[in-house]
């Protein structure tokens, strides 16, 4: 079933302070992107995978948890879905710059595998859509314990075609477990068109044989994630099972700081495409009903600017890794 509405600001038991929270959430994930790119573009940063574009996708589902109760496993684009959660700029920096502190995982592992014991961030592996089968894991963890957490995992559409995906949903799925699978798609798996990885328009239809609901939602709406995702959280917090969500998202960037999209993408595609900016759109929405007032906006820029600043001056003092502790965690002990 497709939820493609446009939500207007304001609804769905969401108070100004929420709304404008939100947005500051997208925004901020959004300049943290730019600043963790510009470093990569300065040699300091040795690569780099952004989520322009799906911010709208990982502040709705994000804002529909329960933070530091639920359990979230992100795949590489969710900077903005780990903010929400509980992480910091400062972490993210720390990570971007292999600095010892690097609470992802000391400098040990590349960007973007987000993890935090205390908000219950699990990091993804490599390989693409492991992280669905450590998502039906902890699932089935929280089903024995008897309690009603829920945990989202997270994956491009490319990630739909692997086996740990056919795997991990037809478990859950038999076994009425809480978890929600949202797909960010972008429609681009690296350089792969969708058209040429499925043959059915909408990920959300494959829902239908594992035996769970399956929607699409317009992932550049906030507001219509967080309708879509709070749905599912619900239901799988009452022991209903799992659901497959998709957002459709807009891939700004390129796939990552190694590839150039201006090669297999039309000039008149990468524009269309640049209109739909979810935080565009979402800041429009805020100023039309007053959320916003005049100004509002480039203040709360200010304030996010601010704090990605202090995050980098404090990532930029800390310390690299000691080379002698380069060993550490790779072997087990005798």
């Amino acid at each position: 079933m497709a939820l493609t509405e446009s939500a207007p600001a304001g609804v769905g038991g969401l108070t100004r302070e929420r709304l404008r929270a939100m947005y500051r959430d997208m925004l901020l994930g959004r300049l943290l992107d730019q600043r963790v790119l510009v470093l990569n573009r300065q040699g300091r940063a040795p690569f780099a995978i952004s989520g322009q574009g799906h911010e709208a996708a990982q502040v709705g589902v994000g804002y529909a948890l329960r933070r530091d109760y639920d359990w979230v496993i992100p795949y590489y684009r969710d900077i903005t879905l780990v903010l929400v959660m509980g992480m910091e700029p400062r972490d993210q920096l720390l990570a971007a710059l292999a600095k010892a502190a690097d609470p992802n995982s000391g400098a040990r592992q590349m960007p973007a595998h987000y993890s935090s014991r205390r908000h219950n961030i699990v990091t993804g592996g490599s390989p693409v859509a492991t992280q669905i089968l450590h998502a039906v894991g902890v699932a089935q963890a929280f089903r024995y314990r008897k309690e009603d957490r829920v945990v989202v995992a997270s994956v491009g559409e490319g990630g739909t075609s692997e086996g740990d995906w056919h795997e991990g949903l037809n478990w859950a799925a038999i076994h009425k477990l809480p978890v929600v699978f949202l797909v960010e798609n972008n429609a681009f798996a690296i350089s792969v068109p969708q058209s040429l990885q499925m043959a059915v328009p909408h990920v959300a239809e494959r829902a239908a044989g594992y035996g769970m609901p399956g929607h699409t939602v317009d992932g550049g709406d906030v507001l219509a994630v967080y309708r879509a995702a709070t749905e599912a959280v619900e239901r799988a917090r009452r022991g209903a099972g799992p659901t497959l969500l998709e957002a459709t998202c807009v891939r700004l960037q390129s796939h990552s700081s190694d590839d150039d999209q201006r090669r297999y993408r039309s000039a008149e595609d990468l524009e269309a495409m640049r209109q739909q900016d979810p935080l565009e759109r979402f800041r429009t929405d805020l100023e039309a009903s007053s959320i916003l007032a005049d100004g509002d906006a480039d203040e709360i820029r200010r304030e996010c600017q601010l704090l990605i600043d202090q995050a980098q001056q404090e990532a930029d003092q800390a310390p690299i890794p000691d080379p002698a502790t380069a060993l550490e965690h790779v072997y087990g002990d005798a």
